[in-house]
């Protein structure tokens, strides 16, 4: 094995309960368990980066200078509870959906494998020993197209898995816990 493992988490869905284009602490609640999953990475030698599209910028909901100061919130929020997210990578474009410079498609918007990448390029890390949790299809196609060696797609306990191991987010720490 070379370079550093990372725990790769989606953001909306995977972080935080996805209500749609949630970017503001009071629109915030917080998947169970999702700090204690955070803390037994970081206690294993794995980083926590976080890889999120962010169509709410493309679109003109909020701007990346918001959706910077939420993330600075959001890290405040994991330090308080003794968890840590080591980097972010996000999305702001939309191929469809943009307004302005975020109408284009590119190579970082999942499923495209290019968030994973540049985070493997800034920090060195091993992505064939590395954990992708994510929420979606194209959380899991970017894994794989990125050569993330294990892709976990969590899904709401009412919802069937469409692709790959699929777990509810409740059991995300229990599962984990057994490959970290």
């Amino acid at each position: 094995m070379s370079g550093l493992r990372a725990l790769f988490l989606d953001k909306d869905g995977v972080i935080n309960v996805d209500h749609g284009y949630v970017c503001t602490p009071e629109r915030t609640e917080f998947v169970a368990g999702i700090f204690d999953v955070c803390r037994m990475a970081t206690r294993r030698g794995y980083l926590v980066v976080v890889i999120t599209n962010q169509a709410g910028i493309g679109r003109g909901y909020y701007g990346e200078r918001e959706f910077l100061a939420y993330m600075d919130w959001l890290r405040g929020i994991f330090a308080e509870r003794g968890a840590q997210l080591d980097a972010v990578y996000y999305c702001p474009h939309h191929p469809v959906h943009g307004i302005g410079q975020y109408l284009r498609a590119c190579q970082c918007r999942k499923p495209a494998p290019g968030l994973i990448l540049s985070a493997q390029r800034d920090l060195g890390l091993d992505l064939a020993h590395s954990i992708i949790v994510g929420d979606s299809p194209s959380d899991m196609q970017a894994g794989a197209a990125a050569g993330v060696g294990t892709c976990i797609m969590l899904h709401p306990v009412h919802e069937a898995a469409s692709e790959g191991p699929a777990i509810a987010p409740a059991d995300m720490e229990r599962i984990l816990s057994s490959m970290i």
